[in-house]
Parts: structure tokens; C-alpha cells; sequence
């Protein structure tokens, strides 16, 4: 009905274009306008001013000659003053922007090794957009913004890479887990020395306390009980002690201790023997 009556609407974001007996006329914004077809104007198109989203995906090998795929998006918007240009100039937007971001991707990334390739996103964008833009301005389109979204390797090289990067992780907790038992390890012997002199020191106490206590018991028996030596209250003590032993061990059900030898008889030579070791003591000092 707007054909026969000689007017056509463009919608918002859009323009259109006219032409007459077959040229090229003008660009049509947007609104209600009045093609006369009968003098040979008509509407042969529209072209739209929205942003447009292309997702590019290429596959490509890396300098260490990892096979990757490289998902690429590009915005982009034809520019309403060089709408003739793109309008006319090509005839397949699409396909032609996706043969630049081919070419880019595929002549920067092998020069990149496959980490460096992950790190340097930002650069390969930016060349990706440069070279767009300077060869889609020719045909009245913008760039607007070029973003590297994805780089995917193939499938048995994220497993390997994601193994590398376990057996890191695990290094570097077998390191700390040794590094762990190592001060451990450090803190008890710490412990064990502290706890053995003091074990030392309360030992010798102990013994010094018995050493004090056998040298009154002497004394004072030798004046109370005259005519007896030293020697005499020495081997009565140890055989006192020694009764004393063997009653502890036959009271014990279960007991694990051997005193060797066990003859009475026998006193009387641990007596010599410690006799002569504090004669040979005395005799050394």
C-alpha cells in the first residue's frame, strides 16, 4: 500500500537505500519519505546502524606446535555517513571480516608458545582489531571492539597440562609436609634433651640424697654401737636393701625384674665390689 501510494517508512536504526533508474540516489534516514515510482525511484534495501556481534572461531598451531582453537569476537556497526559504502561495497560482511581475524590469529599466534599465547590475549586482540579497522573503514564499517574469548588447546593437552600443574601443587606440599615433620622431628629431640637432663639431674639428686643419707646412717650407728667399722654398717645396709629387693619382686605377680645372682651369698661380693670402686674413687681423687 506505501509502494502505491509512493511512501515507504524506515524504521529507527536503520537507513535505507534509494535509488533512481537503477543509480545510486541517496540514503534514507529514518522516517516516512516519498518515492515517486513512476519518475524511477525506488527502495532497493535497508541497512541497519545496530551493533553487531561476530564470533570467530579459528583454529591455529603455536609456536611449541600445540594445535589450539581461538574464539574470537568482533563488534562492529556499519557508520550511517558511509552507509552507499557498505551498502554497495560488499556483499558479505561477515564472511569478509572472518577472513581478516583468520589471517591475524593464524600469522600471530604461531609466533607465540602456548603459555606466552594464554598471557598475550590482550595483544593479539589488539592486532586482530587494528587490522580490521584499517580494512573495514574502506567499506564503511567500524570495529568497535575485538575480544579473544577462548583459547582452547586440545583435549589431551589441557589433561597434560592440568597433570603438570598437579604434580606441582603436590611437590610443593610433599615439600612443606617434610619441611613440617623436619621441625617436628627438631622439637621433639628438643624435648627429649631437655627431658633426659633434668632426668639426669634429679637422678644424680637422688643419688646424692642416698650417698648423704648412708654416710649419717654410718656415722651415727659407729657412735652408737661402739666397735663397729664402717665396713660393718656397709654390708648390714646392703643386706638390708637386698631382703628389701626380693621382697618387692616375690610380691609382684607379674613382675619382670631378675636379680642376678640371687644367692644371699652373693651380697657379699656386691659389697667388695662397691667397696673397691669407692676405694678406687677415693684413691683417684
Amino acid at each position: 500500500m506505501g509502494n502505491l501510494c509512493c511512501c515507504v517508512q524506515v524504521d529507527q536504526s536503520t537507513v535505507a537505500i534509494k535509488e533512481q533508474f537503477g543509480k545510486f540516489d541517496e540514503v534514507l534516514e529514518p522516517g516516512c519519505h516519498c518515492l515517486p515510482w513512476f519518475l524511477g525511484k525506488r527502495l532497493v534495501g535497508h541497512l541497519t546502524l545496530r551493533l553487531q556481534q561476530l564470533d570467530v572461531r579459528c583454529e591455529t598451531k603455536t609456536k611449541d606446535n600445540v594445535f589450539v582453537n581461538v574464539v574470537a569476537s568482533i563488534q562492529y556497526r556499519a557508520l550511517a555517513d558511509k552507509a552507499s559504502d557498505a551498502f554497495y561495497k560488499l556483499s558479505n560482511t561477515r564472511s569478509q571480516i572472518q577472513a581478516y581475524v583468520f589471517d591475524v590469529i593464524r600469522a600471530s599466534v604461531p609466533k607465540l608458545n602456548l603459555d606466552d599465547a594464554f598471557e598475550q590475549k590482550n595483544d593479539i586482540a589488539k592486532a586482530v582489531e587494528e587490522e580490521l579497522e584499517k580494512a573495514m573503514s574502506a567499506y564503511g564499517y567500524e570495529i568497535v571492539q575485538t575480544l579473544i574469548t577462548d583459547i582452547e588447546p586440545d583435549e589431551h593437552v589441557k589433561r597434560a597440562m592440568n597433570e603438570i600443574n598437579a604434580a606441582a601443587r603436590l611437590r610443593v606440599a610433599a615439600n612443606e609436609k617434610a619441611e613440617a615433620e623436619k621441625i617436628l622431628q627438631i622439637k621433639r629431640a628438643e624435648g627429649e634433651a631437655e627431658s633426659k637432663y633434668l632426668s639426669g639431674l634429679g637422678i644424680a639428686r637422688q643419688r646424692q640424697a642416698i650417698v648423704d643419707g648412708l654416710r649419717d646412717s654410718v656415722l651415727g650407728f659407729s657412735v652408737n654401737v661402739p666397735g663397729t667399722t664402717a665396713k660393718d654398717v656397709m654390708d648390714m645396709v646392703l643386706v638390708t636393701q637386698y631382703f628389701d629387693t626380693m621382697k618387692e619382686i616375690g610380691a609382684a605377680s607379674k613382675s619382670s625384674a631378675v636379680f642376678i645372682p640371687h644367692g644371699p651369698g652373693a651380697v657379699r661380693d656386691v659389697a667388695t665390689q662397691i667397696r673397691d670402686g669407692l676405694l678406687q674413687a677415693s684413691t683417684v681423687n
